[in-house]
């Protein structure tokens, strides 16, 4: 905008010098002062008042010219006020707009679909969906359209238009931390692609609430499948660790290949989402951190069972806690047990104090897996497993390994059918295998 008036204001001033030019080019051709020679006689009367009248009339030329000027500079001036009012007033509205997303710039319409108007962020472009959209691809947010519940709101499942199938998650207006884990989350993932990231389709806005929206992964999440009604049965042995390496691809793109490094800070079960393939994404990106070890102006936030000691303890904060999360979702895909078991009515217990003495004991081991998964592993691949997932839950930082360590450790395991570089024999009949 001010580039704009900037442009403006140069154009006018250019053309009030034109103009000035010419009224002094065509007064000078229509009365040339005489030059004196050594053959001129005396100037006479006459021509002393011709002169005259020559000066005055290049007088008068030249306050029309000041005038223009001065008229041409104050309408320039009353443009220039009237544009920057109308900027400042605007950004006011959107500022003092309830539900606005004040992390997002707003640009002029060039989207053709009255659904998607797209929005650019510091980084990555979104698309503003109408609300009224949302409300009909929800069926009014039907209590059926209901996929889960957080702690801010519901998350809707939506047919929008051309078809697309879409998960639409609701946040309350009103709570200030809802308002700063969709601005964050909004900013974040609409700058984010990795096929193992959820992806951001756009968000709307009304007066009470705000809403995100990102692609509908039709198997729901890791956590309905192990702690849900099936109890972990549609999900075998090698889908478990497909799971597991998608996951680690995951957080490797965002703790080595996002500059600077952005820390998930609430990965867990319920936020691994499961496409239609079992393809495993990482969502909800409320409490992610960009820098974290770096950026101190977080509170403490997470879940209990997957917070890391040193970021309960000190607040430490850094791509180590994230690890420690995912060491927490491998023992729950291992022993199909939830992170937090209740004992006793006010008595609770952890499954890494639960499952440590199973763990470093191969003889015990085996005893203690998921019964879904039981006996339909290589014994050599759960030790394995059981050894990273050792590793990623230490309670000392420094000794727990980095994502992409952990990564290089899951890939020898998963089929390669499924993403890794394992080779399966297929037996022709099973009394050869």
């Amino acid at each position: 905008m001010k580039q704009i008036v900037i442009t403006a204001l140069v154009l006018l001033q250019a053309y009030v010098l034109h103009q000035s030019t010419c009224v002094m080019s065509l007064t000078t051709q229509e009365s040339p002062s005489p030059q004196p020679s050594a053959f001129t006689p005396a100037l006479s009367p006459d021509y002393q008042q011709r002169e005259k009248e020559l000066h005055k009339q290049e007088s008068n030329n030249m306050r029309l010219v000041i005038s223009l000027a001065a008229t041409f500079s104050l309408v320039g001036i009353i443009l220039l006020c009237s544009l920057l009012y109308w900027f400042c007033h605007r950004r006011r509205n959107l500022k003092s707009s309830g539900c606005g997303c004040s992390g997002i710039t707003f640009l002029n319409r060039f989207s053709r679909s009255k659904t998607l108007d797209k929005r650019t962020t510091k980084q990555g472009t979104v698309s503003l969906i109408d609300y009224n959209i949302l409300e009909e691809g929800t069926s009014g947010f039907k209590e059926s359209n209901i996929l889960g519940q957080g702690g801010f709101g519901c998350v809707y499942s939506a047919t929008l238009e051309n078809n697309i199938s879409a998960a639409v998650k609701k946040l309350d207006c009103a709570n200030e931390d809802a308002a700063k884990e969709f601005k964050s989350e909004v900013e974040i993932l609409s700058k984010l692609q990795h096929p193992n990231i959820i992806s951001l389709l756009g968000y709307s806005t009304n007066d009470t609430a705000r809403f995100i929206v990102y692609e509908l992964m039709p198997n729901v999440s890791l956590e309905s499948h192990l702690h849900g009604s099936s109890q972990g049965s549609a999900i075998t042995w090698p889908m478990r660790m497909k799971i597991a390496l998608d996951v680690t691809r995951g957080l490797e793109y965002l703790h080595e290949h996002c500059h600077p490094a952005i820390i998930h800070r609430d990965l867990k079960s319920s936020n691994i989402l499961l496409d239609s393939n079992f393809n495993a994404k990482i969502s909800d990106f409320g409490l992610a951190v960009v820098d974290g070890p770096k950026n101190k102006n977080h509170k403490l936030s997470g879940t209990v069972g997957y917070v890391a000691p040193e970021y309960l303890l000190n607040g430490q904060l850094t791509e180590k806690s994230d690890v420690y999360a995912f060491g927490v979702v491998l023992l729950e895909l291992l022993l199909g047990k939830k992170p937090v078991e209740k004992l006793a009515p006010g008595e609770c217990q952890s499954i890494i104090t639960w499952a440590m003495p199973y763990l470093t004991d191969r003889t015990k081991l085996p005893s203690v897996i998921d019964p879904a998964i039981k006996d339909t592993m290589d014994l050599k691949h759960l030790y394995q497993v059981a050894a990273v997932a050792i590793l990623c839950v230490q309670p000392e930082p420094s000794y727990r390994p980095l994502i992409t360590d952990v990564l290089h450790s899951l890939i020898p395991l998963v089929p390669m059918e499924l993403g890794g570089t394992l080779k399966t024999i297929k037996c022709a009949s099973m009394d050869h295998c």
